[in-house]
């Protein structure tokens, strides 16, 4: 399973907020066996939202877009989202039942839009806000708030499977340049992959489908490099 990650904020682009929702995501998806290949941030722009929406539903499984829910001025991702599938943005009576029902709120108490999602949209009840999310062709909308898009995105989660993966890292003191020639022969005698993260040493990070040959090229280069620490 192929999947983009869109997350929508100005503030996320300013600096101001630290895009924590994307790497979680990712880390969540992995674990699923999931592939993330795309991860974008956009403006508050409902023309910008509808584009890169558009383009990556045909070209992924399933588009995850967090951030930008409510009723205020600047929360337009539903309106870009309905967009990016022609659609138009109406009040979901389910989403607003459930908010009333199970929320607490009294009809009046809720600010004009709150419930608005893409015509025809699945609601996704927020079990730790206000703001809905939505599922509709393929495209995942979640809070930006992170403790309400962990939440939501725990409800949905079976709806998102791969490939079982098995992860080995082994730690270095080399330096990465002078590790490429055993990184070569390690992919050439085993199916898996192998990211090099450089820092005070260098993390060597082995993805496979099979865990036994995982560990077996965790342990074949533990054999060959200085092992840090």
């Amino acid at each position: 399973m192929h999947v983009a990650v869109v997350t929508v904020g100005d503030e996320i682009l300013a600096g101001d907020t630290i895009n924590t929702n994307a790497a979680w995501l990712g880390k969540r998806l992995a674990e699923r066996g999931v592939d993330v290949e795309r991860v974008t941030v956009l403006p508050d722009r409902v023309g910008e939202i509808a584009r890169v929406v558009n383009e990556y539903r045909a070209e992924y499984d399933a588009v995850i877009v967090t951030g930008g829910l409510g009723p205020t001025h600047d929360d337009v991702t539903m309106e870009g989202v309905a967009a990016a599938i022609g659609r138009g943005v109406e009040r979901n009576e389910e989403a607003l039942a459930w908010l009333v029902e199970e929320g607490g709120y009294e009809r009046d108490e809720l600010t004009a839009g709150t419930a608005d999602l893409p015509r025809g949209a699945r609601p996704l009840h927020n079990e730790a806000g206000v703001a809905p999310g939505a599922v509709v062709e393929g495209i995942y909308v979640l809070p930006g708030v992170p403790s309400e898009m962990k939440a939501m995105f725990e409800s949905i989660e079976g709806e998102f499977e791969g490939e079982p993966r098995y992860v080995a890292r082994v730690e270095t003191s080399e330096p990465e340049s002078e590790l490429v020639p055993r990184l070569a022969e390690l992919r050439e005698r085993f199916d898996v992959s192998v990211g090099s993260y450089p820092g005070d040493g260098v993390s060597l990070k082995l993805i496979g489908t099979d865990e036994a040959t995982v560990e077996a090229a965790a342990d074949w280069l533990r054999e060959r490099v200085e092992l840090d620490g």
